[in-house]
């Protein structure tokens, strides 16, 4: 696994910062999740969501990043096949999870902003388990296949020129002719992007739509704050894996993947908790709260 060039010019350094930012996206969304799962004044539909989008960045930081620094640390820069196929197989399900979970979290928005009076009888505790736990499911079974198809591929190299194990490095590796499979991987990614990302959209619209109707200027203002800096996270988020999954691929864009796979593996999932969470002031009160 080649990585990045840095990686051999500089593995201290590079070691150094790339356990910083596994310590700091792991410590703050394992604070968020301790704070919404004890404080009482947090047990709400839409923290519930937020604890569960925090235990997602933590895996995506989990899967990736202690290899990257074995890897770094390792003269041999190497990764078993199974290894390279567990990682993949949780990173893609964790993956769609999170464009799942991003939705349902619109959703719950959407809701809440515009239907406040039914919110309670809509989105009620079981409701919300249910939407979450089918959110993980879905996510973990529909990758399955495609895993166990790259896994049956006949190989002709063994350098992967990535810092993981993700799809389009590892099968262009591949002897055979891969064009249909990545057609099929190509058709998969535009399902799970373009069935969650127009809920998103539809349901932001409609929240902006609804902020508009408001009298209070202060309340327009902090509304519409809350929703612009959602809507900048799910954008990147979304126009990274879109660039990454849906457009052709070639030899020459090996470089340009690794640079954009970073905004969506270990970028975003240090931003969310401070977008969706950490600006948010029952937050920060439940956090003073446990430091005192």
């Amino acid at each position: 696994m080649l990585g990045f060039p840095i990686f051999k010019s500089e593995p201290l350094f590079s070691f150094l910062i790339i356990l910083f930012i596994f310590m700091f996206n792991t410590v703050q969304n394992m604070l968020i999740i301790i704070i919404t799962r004890t404080d009482h004044h947090l047990q709400k539909p839409m923290y519930f969501f937020i604890s569960n989008l925090s235990f997602v960045d933590i895996l995506f930081g989990v899967i990736i990043l202690p290899n990257v620094m074995m890897l770094i640390l390792s003269h041999k820069n190497t990764i078993s096949f199974y290894g390279c196929m567990t990682q993949m197989y949780f990173f893609l399900g964790i993956g769609v999870t999170e464009s799942i979970l991003l939705a349902l979290m619109s959703y719950d928005r959407y809701v809440a902003i515009c239907n406040p009076l039914k919110y309670t009888v809509i989105m009620t505790s079981d409701v919300c388990f249910s939407l979450v736990f089918s959110c993980w499911t879905g996510g973990f079974l529909s990758v399955i296949l495609p895993v166990i198809v790259i896994s049956q591929l006949k190989y002709c190299s063994n350098v992967i020129n990535h810092f993981f194990c993700e799809i389009s490095p590892v099968i262009q590796l591949s002897c055979w002719d891969i064009y249909w499979l990545q057609a099929s991987f190509t058709i998969l990614a535009s399902v799970v992007i373009f069935g969650t990302f127009p809920i998103i959209g539809m349901t932001y619209l409609k929240i902006l739509w609804n902020i508009l109707g408001l009298q209070s200027l202060r309340s327009r203002k902090k509304t519409f704050s809350t929703c612009a800096s959602h809507l900048i996270v799910v954008f990147m988020y979304y126009s990274t894996i879109t660039f990454m999954y849906i457009r052709p691929k070639s030899e020459s864009n090996l470089e340009l993947d690794k640079i954009i796979s970073l905004f969506y593996s270990v970028v975003n999932p240090m931003v969310n908790p401070c977008i969706y969470s950490l600006r948010n002031n029952e937050i920060k009160k439940a956090l003073r709260k446990l430091l005192k």
